[in-house]
């Protein structure tokens, strides 16, 4: 990843959405996210919908990830909802600079949509995911509707994670997600 004069970047960022979601650049706060974090110098975050956004099929968004979003030893994956089943999924046998997990989860939850995304199939490879990745933040919130609190911790237990733990966020659907850029910041040893 070049950037002009021949310089590398360090590190750069990838937004992995949730299932369910329309234009990516009009949902949540990935876009807010997106044009904060490309104000860094030398960094650069991606955000493009996912194929099979309704789905979100690990047999095509895992793909997906490294072939086009080029997931790789200087990403920091940040998934949110099934965007984060993806990035536990794709850390399980690919190395990244780090994951940062919005509204994580270890089960289909009784869903038929869950359990045909293939997430949720066979059982989490937690030591892989801890060797393959530099860094592990997870954000949960104790109010999240579609997720049990149960599995959010069980997440961030098993993964060792960073927990930056809520009781009014919900499901993290807000606009703007100013905690998450410190996160990052902090991650990559950027100023903020």
């Amino acid at each position: 990843m070049a950037l002009s004069g021949g310089a590398e970047r360090r590190y750069r960022a990838v937004i992995v959405p949730g299932n369910g979601v329309g234009d990516v650049e009009d949902s949540n706060w990935y876009k807010w996210v997106k044009d904060k974090l490309n104000q860094i110098p030398d960094f650069q975050c991606l955000l493009q919908n996912m194929p099979d956004p309704i789905t979100a099929r690990k047999t095509i968004w895992l793909p997906f990830m490294d072939k086009t979003l080029q997931c790789d030893e200087r990403t920091v994956i940040i998934g949110h909802s099934s965007g984060a089943a993806a990035a536990m999924r794709y850390a399980e046998t690919h190395k990244v600079y780090g994951i940062i997990l919005v509204s994580a989860y270890t089960s289909d939850l009784g869903d038929a949509t869950e359990r045909e995304s293939g997430y949720f199939s066979s059982p989490w490879q937690w030591d892989k995911i801890r060797c393959n990745c530099a860094h592990i933040v997870q954000f949960a919130s104790t109010d999240d509707p579609f997720l049990p609190w149960v599995e959010q911790q069980e997440v961030a237990d098993s993964l060792q994670a960073e927990l930056h733990k809520f009781t009014d966020r919900g499901h993290f659907q807000d606009e703007k997600f100013p905690e998450l850029i410190t996160v990052v910041c902090k991650m990559i040893k950027a100023p903020l």
